[in-house]
């Protein structure tokens, strides 16, 4: 079984990091991970650091822009992983545009990330139909699971074509803004949740954009089965050493 499928069958509220590979510096990636998982933290998704990443806010931005700069590419990005399987457990997913895995080839790409134990893809920019039609069978061949994003403008008719297609969760955004953190979600965002909650999908949401605290992570899991924390993790490992990510990931527990 795919382990991220395998940790979704866990009777517990999920907790996911999102952090941007080679950042703060480059060779962070595997030492970052590796306190993550130690620190309890259930799935982690890595960054794929691209030029013009238009879905994410300015620290993301900042830290995909810093991680460019560092030299951080998607073969280097293989490489760090490398081994990676030999001391973390948990699923690894890799979160990205659709550009860069073109350049490096996208069979070459899935191949890669089966070699070195990634479970699943997000690709904000990889359109629903074009996934189904090109590269559907193509991510089935080397088990990876392809989760894609769901927002308050998303009609039910997508939103019900999105989980008959999808088989691990799917990413519930949580605004139509840009990632990035917030105090706590007002009505409007906890009724989209509860409303998504109540069409009783078969894939199980995990809400991210805007989660930075305890409050918001609880709020985000009332109704879904977890939460992605980004802008606020890269704001922590900017300022702290990697060793001290258990005292930030205790926060939410």
């Amino acid at each position: 079984m795919n382990r991220i499928n395998k940790k979704l069958q866990e009777d517990k509220k999920l907790l996911s990091i999102y952090f941007t590979a080679g950042y703060p510096n480059l060779n962070d990636t595997k030492v970052i991970i590796t306190e993550l998982e130690k620190s309890g933290v259930d799935m982690i998704e890595i960054g794929l650091p691209f030029s013009d990443p238009l879905a994410d806010g300015p620290t993301i931005q900042a830290s995909s822009s810093q991680a460019l700069q560092n030299g951080m590419t998607t073969e280097l990005l293989f490489q760090q992983l490398t081994n990676i399987r030999e001391s973390v457990e948990i699923p690894l997913i890799i979160m990205g545009y659709f550009n860069p895995m073109m350049q490096f080839g996208v069979e070459k790409f899935c191949q890669k990330c089966q070699e070195v134990g990634v479970d699943g893809l997000i690709i904000p920019d990889l359109p629903l139909e074009i996934y189904e039609s090109e590269y559907k069978e193509l991510f089935e061949k080397y088990d990876l699971k392809n989760i894609f994003l769901i927002t308050p403008q998303t009609s039910e008719e997508r939103i019900l074509k999105i989980d008959a297609i999808s088989d691990s969760f799917i990413y519930l955004v949580s605004s139509s803004t840009v990632t990035g953190n917030q105090s706590g979600f007002n009505e409007v965002q906890e009724n989209y949740f509860e409303r998504i909650a109540s069409l009783k999908l078969k894939n199980p949401q995990i809400i991210g954009f805007g989660i930075s605290n305890k409050t918001t992570f609880q709020q985000a899991t009332k109704h879904q089965k977890g939460a992605i924390i980004g802008s606020s993790f890269i704001n922590f490992i900017n300022d702290n050493a990697a060793s001290n990510i258990s005292n930030y990931i205790n926060i939410f527990f």
